[in-house]
């Protein structure tokens, strides 16, 4: 057997075992490109931290570090109050703020988890309450989350970027942003219709509906029902529906980093470091337990795989595996063919991670020059991502731990059939819109 052909058997156990054991697939993977770079491809500790990406590294902590420090001072909590009064409660606009919201949170910065987590049990407590499908709603989470996912200083698109440079592929981080805002703006504009969306606009409006619900109860009940909740709301949600001055600065600050981003073509980690300094030199209290909550998980994935990758370029699998793909004679199919492996991949295991491992992949195919490398880079992305729904990713598992009052088993079978028509249906729609008009 070569060792090119154990190296990505290797990765494959990577995958499967990060799977079905719930481990880190960077440790994993730090762990495979210790063995594998020793053992398999004879190379020294300077060559197995070659690959190590320090830049995304840095973005990584960086933009994970000041989001941190908005959720914790409040600032998140201020967006989503502000979203809901925004549109004044009307019911119909409800799950559209849910995919506004977690859109915005990774754009700005959020792993899309982190903002999931945050949203989903808002957006299904509003589900159960006025009637909404929880299958509509918490898709549209999820679709908003990878929506906003591949902003220039968002997670996913710092990694895509950060790959496409390093492997000195053409690139368009505009493009690539748009592509998956689109596409995920269309699928839950599908999913809205389906599942009964356009019926909630004869609901009216959240006051309106809390009004209906109060008249049926005796006055005693309703006055206590009317105060209650309000002082409730106060109580518990005062920090984040009130600005302040931390949110303020915490506000500008995430402005500034898009400005320093797109504006001077500063560096997203740097920049995004800076920032969360000075915010915590100013409120330390609120920013004290930030630098516990940077996405640590994500960053050791991230890296683990990337180091992983950078050991199957020094030892020559990433060109034996291009090689490999272009030999199938036919460009479009093998475009194609990756589409799927990373959606359905990425539908039972990480997205960023067969996102890092997916592309290095690609290089020496798109190197061939027929198949264009922004609209293949798109269509990877979006298919590994996309497929987020399904029950058995986070962002999947997230929604269905955050549905009050539904029938788990029900819900779940309905999140893994949506989860499979996505990935049946996606890779082939964004090769069809991405990859076949920049064939030749």
């Amino acid at each position: 057997m070569s060792a090119e052909l154990i190296s990505i058997l290797v990765l494959v156990v990577v995958f499967v075992i990060a799977t079905t054991r719930s481990i880190n697939m960077g440790a994993l993977a730090f762990a495979a490109a210790f063995v594998v770079g020793e053992l398999v491809a004879d190379l020294d500790a300077d060559g197995i931290f070659a690959g190590f990406p320090g830049d995304l590294f840095v973005v990584l902590v960086g933009v994970t570090y000041l989001f941190a420090i908005a959720r914790a001072n409040g600032t998140t909590d201020w967006l989503v109050h502000a979203s809901i009064r925004l549109v004044r409660g009307r019911i119909v606009l409800i799950p559209w703020v849910m995919f506004v919201i977690t859109g915005a949170l990774t754009a700005i910065g959020a792993v899309s988890p982190a903002a999931v987590a945050i949203v989903a049990p808002i957006a299904l407590s509003f589900a159960a309450q006025y009637g909404i499908s929880p299958l509509l709603m918490g898709a549209m989470v999820v679709h908003g989350a990878q929506g906003g996912g591949f902003s220039p200083i968002s997670i996913y698109g710092s990694i895509v970027n950060g790959i496409v440079e390093r492997e000195k592929l053409p690139g368009n981080e505009v493009a690539l942003f748009l592509a998956s805002l689109v596409v995920n703006l269309l699928i839950a504009g599908i999913v809205f219709v389906l599942f009964g969306g356009l019926k909630l606009g004869r609901l009216g409006s959240v006051e309106a509906k809390a009004g209906t619900a109060d008249r049926t109860e005796s006055r005693a009940e309703s006055r206590a029902m009317n105060a209650g909740p309000e002082q409730a709301k106060s109580a518990e949600n005062e920090a984040g529906s009130r600005l302040d001055p931390a949110k303020i600065a915490t506000l500008a600050a995430l402005v500034a980093l898009v400005v320093a981003v797109l504006g001077f073509d500063l560096d997203a980690g740097l920049s995004a470091i800076t920032l969360a300094v000075i915010l915590s030199a100013f409120w330390p209290d609120s920013s004290r337990k930030a630098v516990g909550e940077i996405a640590w998980p994500t960053v050791l994935l991230i890296c683990g795989v990337l180091t992983y990758v950078g050991v199957l370029e020094e030892m020559g699998t990433i060109d034996w595996a291009g090689e490999g793909v272009s030999d199938i004679g036919v460009p479009l199919l093998a475009a194609l063919l990756l589409c799927y492996i990373g959606a359905l991949v990425s539908a039972f295991a990480s997205s960023v991670g067969i996102m890092g491992a997916l592309i290095p992949l690609a290089v020496p195919f798109l190197a061939q020059g027929e198949i264009g490398a922004v609209g293949m880079i798109a269509a990877l992305a979006v298919s590994a991502t996309v497929v987020d729904v399904s029950p058995f990713s986070t962002n999947g598992a997230l929604v269905l731990a955050a549905a009050p009052d539904v029938d788990r088993e029900r819900f779940f079978r309905q999140l893994m059939i949506y989860g499979g028509i996505v990935v049946a249906v996606v890779p082939a729609a964004v090769w069809l819109a991405f990859v076949v008009p920049g064939f030749g």
